[in-house]
């Protein structure tokens, strides 16, 4: 990324483009390059389609997943597409977007790439004034998804100072499960705007609005009743909490 003037390299999509989640499932996948360092087979998709041209994403295929005791086989790769969809609900883009598709290792999930300096994660953001608003509301987007892996490698600051929220595949358990690196707001009041949105996507899971349906039909009814009593306790109390006596810290932390 040129970081000066925030503008991605050519060749990378933008993410608010409106036709980037068809082309993301449109794409031609061509070669696909293995990341050693993730604890599950996760690869850099180079892409190809003709309106948005060469593109990249990050291809996880339901394949390469590593079984883990509290989370079902086979479920990871749909939580990531789940954590955009949760996302896109609440208005927020935070995740970068998100499709299920096939590619050559079978179905699994494809989102877009997004340039970054690795360098620059969460511990090295977390006390710059311009960020705070963003990091409070990953925060507050971790605490409702239940995420139980937000390591400070997967903060990533985007062209024009914009932090998304990656590898969200251990999100949305029934039982709470929170492990996040970001606890410096905690008793940090949630703003009148993110509750209005948290209320306004809990109404709609709720009463089985057609806008909710590509996050209900990702996850277990258990599931989505967990997601409704979070979000209720947040609205009840729109307040960052503290630090929980048990495990809250992921590992290793980037």
């Amino acid at each position: 990324m040129d970081h000066v003037r925030g503008r991605a390299r050519p060749g990378l999509w933008p993410p608010d483009h409106p036709g980037v989640l068809d082309a993301l499932g449109e794409a031609e996948i061509g070669e696909l390059h293995l990341l050693p360092d993730s604890s599950n087979y996760v690869f850099i998709a180079d892409l190809k389609h003709p309106l948005l041209g060469a593109g990249r994403a990050v291809y996880k295929p339901m394949r390469g997943e590593r079984p883990l005791y509290d989370f079902p086989d086979g479920t990871l790769h749909r939580r990531e597409v789940a954590a955009f969809a949760f996302s896109r609900l609440l208005g927020w883009g935070l995740v970068p977007p998100t499709v299920e598709r096939e590619g050559e290792h079978g179905p699994g999930s494809l989102q877009l790439f997004v340039d970054h300096d690795p360098n620059l994660h969460y511990f090295a953001l977390r006390e710059r004034a311009d960020l705070k608003t963003q990091l409070v509301r990953m925060a507050v987007f971790d605490l409702a998804a239940n995420n139980a892996d937000r390591k400070a490698g997967h903060v990533l600051l985007g062209a024009n100072h914009r932090l998304w929220a990656i590898d969200n595949a251990l999100c949305f358990h029934g039982d709470a499960k929170l492990r996040t690196v970001i606890w410096d707001f905690a008793g940090e009041e949630i703003d009148a705007g993110s509750v209005h949105d948290l209320a306004r996507v809990r109404q709609q899971l709720g009463t089985g609005a057609h806008a909710a349906d590509a996050l209900a039909d990702l996850l277990t009814s258990a599931e989505c009743e967990a997601l409704l009593e979070r979000l209720g306790d947040l609205i009840a109390e729109p307040i960052l909490p503290q630090m929980f006596p048990w495990r809250c810290w992921p590992w290793p932390l980037i």
